[in-house]
């Protein structure tokens, strides 16, 4: 077949030319202009398809619908379906439409076998409790977390009936009660943990579980941002954080957020977390009681936090009977109204309330607009650029133990003799074992130069070993393949026999376009014939990234428009033909954590406008808006904040997902043109399997039974149903092109 194509493309090649040839030789003894380009040669020699190429080509465009039981019954009923009747292009796609209906019937037995043990599950629980079995579950979570599972897998009907029965209303009301008890002793993070985590995705229409989940996190991460942990204590924490750095960004954002402000909104949520705040203060940390003020009893602080609460009622009345609403001015005050009122009551340290304060007058914009405090800046910047200066691992915690999960390639730590799968025990001497994955990254990273000390347990292995690592300069490579090979590269062809490449773009960094060309310029060298190109999971980066990535597959026409806040001007993104890539067919992988940088990326590329890619997956995030960083004058703080919407290249606006929420809508971001959506239990082996295939060993790393292994393509495509499905796809589009190629060769 592979023969076969080439000849096919060397023949339309030829073809072509003598196309050009004649076109160009026609103009000039007609005096008719030229054509601009290639292209409007190609269009005007492109015969009209008939007969069984119309067929196949119309079931192509089916299939990029996604409507591959139409494309079948399109296929079977004019051309009929014995495979020896067929043309090879028309096999080819009778065999993709197939594939399709068993990837689809497969999936199908995955979801009721997954229905079926899970309901199982929970009949086993039922029974423990009506027998008083001592095996009964304890952790209330195990029986929610069953409910909750089955609750994703089970039609609507079977929703409600699992809702109506006596055990499931029992257990829900169960961990209603334990959460009143724990909130009751000021423990919000078992409150929300052991039952509002659950409930709303139990019950999704239930906006009372909605409404007080929300509460309950919310209180929760007050208390978690009281706490001192292993890496900082709660001063260093809000070290830098000042109110006139908060009234500078208020004052910027009135003047250059995409939109005005709505000032009573954002009232309306600060005083409302001021009020949470206070409630949590009720039941202040240990390490917390020791700032207070020692000579203020027990009835004093409680007197305190009472005034409190009353005086931000009082504020919050006041703004409400404001006949002419509120201003810059106004919300200003405000603010230092309730710090002064805090000072004269509770006296929360005021950085911390600062913090919250500022929090959640943000959140009532967008969730992207924030201030990056001076503390936070590190930490930014390093997710901005991908750069830092460490030993170059990715850590995880798997079964609780910290735990090298891959190596980073030519960096200190692959140098080293530190391998994945090692269990970090201790950092420069510091036990792991209660360490938060984000704590121990900041202990492993630090200044260029510097060493640390790991103390690592190997699989197989009774001794710790100290290993010392010199810290350098780190860049996350953001360019991956399927798998890694042998010699630890990563492998960009999936399917050798139809030569179809697959590059995943982890993130829109600096480097992402240099090092997407270089797997380009590498896949192209081996001759693909199409690509897919992996945005799943990808929350975005530089906008200029995205553009880069966007030139790469088109050469002309508008790939983004940026609409800022009205009276300012629109900026328009032009594709350049410099640097485009051929036009192979192309297939961008999306699920609901593509955002920003992908939504533009893919949204671009598949906008009607451009019809460059198919989309194949889920729908994307809906971030919808471009975010500028600002300094903020007289401070090392900067501000995040929305500066535009951005449209597709047809005009389309990408909606936020927040936004539509509000208004309960569902068309957020940008759809698929195949929709795949993927349950949970998909998921978990789609990354378990990809997780696998990640990781970088060192060369003489013995893969015992305990090692993490390496999957074939077929595994993967079994545990990626995304992946498999865009490859079908990807497929339909080369027969889709053979066809053309094949019938203008006949023309001409």
């Amino acid at each position: 077949m592979r023969k076969e194509k080439q000849k096919i493309h060397d023949s339309m090649y030829l073809a072509c030319l003598v196309a050009i040839v004649v076109s160009f030789a026609a103009c000039a003894l007609t005096s008719r202009p030229a054509p601009a380009d290639i292209n409007e040669v190609l269009l005007e020699n492109l015969v009209p398809l008939s007969g069984e190429d119309k067929i196949v080509n119309d079931a192509s465009e089916l299939i990029c619908q996604g409507d591959f039981t139409s494309a079948l019954e399109l296929i079977e009923e004019k051309i009929g379906s014995e495979p020896n009747e067929l043309d090879s292009q028309s096999r080819e796609l009778l065999q993709a439409v197939k594939d399709y209906e068993v990837i689809s019937r497969q999936r199908k037995e995955f979801r009721d076998k997954a229905y079926s043990d899970k309901v199982a599950k929970l009949d086993e629980f039922r029974e423990m409790a009506e027998t008083n079995d001592p095996n009964e579950p304890n952790d209330i979570t195990v029986i929610l977390s069953a409910i909750a599972q089955i609750t994703e897998l089970a039609t609507q009907e079977q929703k409600e009936e699992l809702l109506a029965q006596p055990y499931v209303k029992q257990v829900i009301q169960e961990a209603i009660d334990k959460a009143a008890g724990y909130e009751v002793e000021g423990e919000w993070i078992d409150a929300y943990s052991n039952c509002y985590l659950w409930l709303p995705s139990i019950d999704p229409n239930n906006e009372v579980y909605k409404k007080y989940a929300e509460e309950i996190y919310e209180k929760a991460l007050i208390a978690a941002s009281l706490e001192d942990s292993p890496c900082e204590t709660r001063k260093e924490r809000y070290e830098g954080v000042e109110k006139e750095i908060f009234m500078r960004a208020i004052i910027y954002l009135n003047q250059n957020y995409v939109s005005p402000l709505d000032y009573d909104l954002m009232t309306e949520k600060a005083i409302e977390q001021c009020r949470l705040v206070g409630e949590v203060m009720e039941f202040p940390p240990e390490d917390y009681k020791k700032t207070l003020d020692p000579n203020r009893s027990s009835d004093e602080y409680k007197t305190s936090l009472s005034a409190w609460s009353q005086a931000l009622n009082t504020l919050h009345d006041e703004a409400k009977q404001s006949s002419d609403g509120i201003g810059l001015e106004d919300f200003l005050e405000l603010f230092m109204r309730v710090l002064l009122l805090n000072q004269a009551t509770v006296n929360i340290p005021e950085p911390f309330l600062v913090s919250q304060f500022s929090d959640a007058t943000l959140s009532a914009l967008d969730p992207h607009t924030v201030i990056i405090w001076p503390k936070q800046v590190e930490d930014f910047d390093k997710q901005m650029t991908n750069e830092f200066f460490g030993i170059g691992v990715e850590i995880s915690k798997p079964a609780g133990s910290l735990t090298v999960a891959s190596l980073l390639a030519n960096t200190p730590a692959s140098k080293s003799g530190l391998d994945a799968g090692d269990i970090i025990e201790k950092i420069d001497g510091v036990e792991t074992k209660d360490m938060p994955i984000n704590c121990a990254v900041d202990k492993i990273t630090g200044p260029r130069g510097t060493k640390v000390t790991l103390t690592i347990k190997r699989i197989g292995e009774e001794k710790t070993l100290d290993i010392v690592i010199t810290r350098d300069k780190i860049v996350v490579p953001t360019i991956r393949g399927w798998q890694r090979n042998e010699a630890g590269q990563w492998d960009f062809i999936v399917d050798k026999e139809e030569k179809i490449g697959y590059i995943r773009l982890t993130s829109f960094s600096a480097e992402s376009s240099d090092d997407l060309e270089q797997a380009m310029d590498e896949l192209e060298s081996q001759g693909i014939e199409g690509l897919i190109l992996d945005l799943r999971y990808n929350s975005g980066g530089l906008l200029t990234t995205a553009i880069d990535v966007c030139n790469k597959f088109i050469s002309e026409g508008l790939i983004v428009s940026r609409v800022p806040r009205p009276g300012k001007l629109t900026v328009f993104e032009e594709a350049r033909k410099k640097g485009t890539h051929p036009d192979y067919p192309l297939v961008i992988l999306v699920n609901s954590s593509s955002a920003s940088a992908s939504e533009i990326v893919a949204g671009a590329l598949s906008d009607k406008a451009q019809e460059r890619a198919t989309l194949v997956g889920s729908r994307t995030h809906g971030k919808g808006s471009v975010q500028g960083i600002t300094s903020i004058s007289g401070s090392r703080a900067q501000l995040k904040y929305t500066m535009a919407h951005y449209h597709l290249p047809s005009g389309q606006r990408v909606e936020s997902r927040d936004a539509m929420t509000k208004l309960g809508r569902k068309d957020w971001g940008v759809a698929p043109d195949v929709q795949v959506d993927l349950i949970s239990d998909e998921i978990r082996k789609m990354s378990e399997v990809q997780r696998d295939n990640d990781v970088l060993f060192q060369e003489a790393h013995e893969m015992t039974d305990e090692s993490v292994k390496k999957h074939t393509i077929e595994e993967t495509l079994t545990a990626d149903r995304q992946l498999a499905v865009g490859i079908l796809v990807l497929k339909s589009k080369l027969v889709q092109d053979e066809v053309i190629a094949k019938a203008n060769v006949s023309k001409n």
